[in-house]
């Protein structure tokens, strides 16, 4: 079996985007180069949802609203 590379670019942005939604980052939620080959077809804020919905992880803003910023 081969592992697809995983673009540096990508994971930093899966990584800002589950530190957004979940306060973890990759490696926090024991994702390893095949379970992130899994979600790198993905665009990273979806790759991060699809992650957290897969393994049901609580959402940081169902815990602790984010405050509003006015537009």
């Amino acid at each position: 079996m081969t592992v697809t590379p995983i673009d540096p670019a990508w994971l930093a942005a899966v990584d800002a985007e589950l530190l957004y939604l979940f306060a973890i980052d990759h490696q926090d939620a024991g994702m390893d180069a095949f379970l992130l080959g899994c979600y790198a077809d993905l665009p990273p804020r979806e790759a991060a949802l699809a992650f957290g919905s897969d393994y049901d992880l609580e959402r940081d803003d169902a815990l602790w609203p984010r405050p509003r910023v006015p537009v």
